[in-house]
């Protein structure tokens, strides 16, 4: 089978596929998460926390000078970074919560114990006699 063919059969099974659409929508959800923090919470956060711009803090290592740019921790930039991952988390862990809640199958009755063998019954009819 040529290389071609191999990858076709490939790209067109479903998983592939589903991955591929799965892939797009989270990165769009991606983009609405993350216009949610920058764009919502943090600056409500910011008001809370007396003006503070979380994207703006940053430990200064070394100075800029002339050309060459200041070196810096931008440790403001990462904490609004983690609170985004936090959020599309949380978003995700109840998307899936809501899937399984669909997908759980209905509680089925316990089944009764199956009836014994002939040999069992037989065995158990030769306890009895003897116990008498």
């Amino acid at each position: 089978m040529s290389f071609i063919k191999e990858f076709k059969e490939f790209a067109v099974k479903g998983n592939v596929i589903d991955m591929a659409v799965g892939v797009v929508i989270g990165s769009a959800f991606g983009k609405i998460v993350s216009s949610l923090v920058g764009d919502v919470i943090m600056p409500v956060v910011g008001v809370l926390t007396g003006g503070v711009n979380f994207t703006d803090l940053k430990i200064t290592i070394k100075e800029a000078v002339g050309e060459n740019a200041a070196v810096t921790i931008n440790y403001g930039n990462f904490i609004q970074v983690t609170i985004d991952f936090l959020i599309i988390a949380f978003c995700i862990f109840l998307a899936i919560k809501a899937i399984n809640q669909l997908k759980k199958p209905e509680k089925q009755e316990p089944k009764a114990p199956a009836e014994p063998n002939d040999e069992v019954k037989l065995l158990s009819e030769i306890r009895d006699l003897l116990k008498k």
